[in-house]
């Protein structure tokens, strides 16, 4: 059997200039956030819209972004030169991005419905209204996309022009780890509800803790990985640029918590395409909007299986497409592969639907 081919960095004048940056200290990767203005604010959450750059004319309907709970809005800007926010905005589309912030004990009593009846609906009327455009582009990563999904069900009066789901899991059955964890959840499972419920929430410490679990293979390789592609200044600095993202990440309010909890353990609700909030079904078969479906062709946390399962329950979309990207969970939305692959892929289906 061959062994597998170890990268040897061949470039030594670039292994010393990034060795020694990393011993001083000194950032490789540019963590300049994208310049941008609050457009509204308010208690559940702040609309932001990005600055247009200078001498790139403006075109396309605007693209609303929607992050998931827990893990920070910054994964759309991740940094400089692999921001998925950095390639819109360079393509002239506009762009805006709800940020929930970070949630505490006060919002415990939160559930799925929250962000779908009411955090959604008002970021996208008010995307609409402050570009003045008929409609916009709303684009989901993780929970995010589910989020989008539902919301776009459960309110076919919203000004949405297209639907996309970016790494958004909805066959959880086709989760290699969710099969490994049920058993556990058969022992465990009645010291869960408990305990999220005392807390208020999960603690940001255990959503990174989950996170890494997902790719604790890539966890376990780092230093290796770092003294393979020493030469590699890119490599290291998307490597940099993950570590913060990591270490800000947002605990789970309890709520909805326990509502994903239930769906991921017990009952699979995301696949049938139905999911009772606020005491009615929405049914994504009512989704008639354009729906674009990125799935990641290394991710663990949701696999493409579980992804693409979402074309079989937006049955009214007028045009639903999937496309497959290399990446794993985080790395499908803003991996240094995205930049060829998972955004042009967004913007040529964007731009299709732009009129």
């Amino acid at each position: 059997m061959a062994l597998p081919t170890i990268r040897i960095p061949r470039d030594l004048g670039s292994v010393r200039t990034n060795l020694n940056d990393k011993l001083h200290r000194t950032p490789i990767a540019d963590l300049r956030f994208m310049s941008r203005d609050i457009v509204e604010r308010r208690s559940s959450f702040t609309l932001y819209r990005y600055s247009a750059i200078k001498g790139i004319k403006s075109r396309g309907k605007p693209l609303l972004l929607i992050p998931p709970l827990a893990a920070p809005a910054m994964a759309f800007d991740l940094r400089r030169g692999c921001s998925l926010i950095e390639y819109f905005v360079g393509k002239g589309r506009p762009v805006y991005l709800v940020d929930y912030g970070p949630v505490n004990f006060k919002h415990r009593g939160l559930g799925i419905e929250h962000w779908v009846d009411s955090v959604l609906p008002a970021a996208i009327e008010i995307a609409a209204e402050h570009s003045g455009a008929d409609s916009v582009h709303t684009a989901g990563w993780s929970l995010g996309g589910i989020f989008t999904m539902f919301a776009a069900a459960a309110h076919p009066e919203l000004p949405i022009a297209s639907a996309t789901a970016v790494a958004s899991p909805f066959d959880l059955r086709e989760v290699p780890l969710l099969a490994l964890a049920r058993p556990i959840d058969r022992i465990a499972g009645p010291l869960v509800s408990p305990l999220y419920r005392s807390m208020g929430g999960i603690p940001a410490p255990l959503t990174r803790i989950g996170f890494q679990l997902s790719s604790i293979d890539k966890y376990l390789t780092k230093p290796i990985a770092m003294l393979t592609h020493a030469d590699d200044r890119d490599f290291l600095a998307q490597l940099e640029a993950v570590d913060r993202f990591m270490s800000n990440m947002y605990a789970y309010p309890g709520r909805t918590f326990g509502q994903l909890y239930h769906v991921v353990m017990r009952t699979n609700e995301f696949a049938t395409g139905t999911m009772e909030l606020a005491g009615r079904d929405v049914r994504l078969a009512k989704v008639d909007v354009p729906v674009l479906v990125v799935a990641g062709m290394n991710d663990t946390l949701a696999p493409h299986a579980a992804v693409e399962h979402l074309l079989d329950l937006v049955t009214a979309s007028p045009d639903a497409q999937l496309v497959q990207a290399p990446g794993g969970h985080l790395g499908v939305l803003t991996g240094r592969a995205a930049r060829r692959s998972t955004w042009p892929a967004m913007e040529k289906f964007f731009t299709k639907h732009d009129h």
